[in-house]
């Protein structure tokens, strides 16, 4: 399992029917994505995968979703069918977002109840106010670059400034050797 976090302005197509559908719009939404197109209640001509860089598919039958799946491998697109392990290229880990703060939790579909349980577990542990948080901690990690300061000073100043906030409450930061680079 590899996580990667995808560009707003990343091509994407999302196609389907039902609830599974309404809950992938949601998620497309809610992350900002600025280039995506949606083919509601059917599915989309072949055409429209042309220039997609990800393909997300909901609600379909299996036949619809084999088509689906088949056309973006075919041009050589991720795909995840929703549901459906066999045709997904990629999954979606179950996320919290807190402005531009992502906290994702993954089994790698094994125990899916498991990963649910933990995003709300995360959901009390990271409220609302870790989107301003984020915020401050990265005004702060522009300004300590702009005066010139190296990433392993820009590391120790947000970690001082961490363990100052209490942010973390008991949790203690990482040693030197878990953080190789704080990008």
């Amino acid at each position: 399992m590899l996580p990667l976090v995808f560009a707003t302005e990343t091509p994407t197509l999302l196609a389907g029917t039902g609830p599974c559908f309404d809950k992938r719009l949601r998620m497309l939404r809610g992350a900002g994505l600025s280039r995506f197109t949606v083919f509601e209640n059917r599915l989309p001509p072949e055409v429209a995968l042309e220039g997609q860089a990800l393909v997300f598919g909901a609600g379909f039958d299996d036949a619809e979703s084999d088509w689906l799946a088949g056309q973006a491998r075919r041009r050589g697109i991720p795909v995840n069918i929703e549901d459906v392990p066999r045709l997904c290229d990629f999954h979606v880990p179950a996320m919290v977002r807190r402005g531009r703060l992502l906290v994702t939790v993954s089994t790698n579909g094994a125990a899916p109840a498991l990963s649910s349980a933990l995003r709300m577990w995360l959901e009390e542990a990271f409220g609302p106010e870790w989107a301003g948080r984020l915020e401050e901690v990265a005004l702060m990690r522009a300004a300590l670059r702009a005066e010139g300061r190296d990433m392993g000073e820009v590391r120790r100043a947000v970690h001082a400034h961490l363990a100052a906030a209490n942010w973390l409450g008991q949790h203690h930061p990482p040693s030197r050797r878990e953080v190789a680079w704080d990008g």
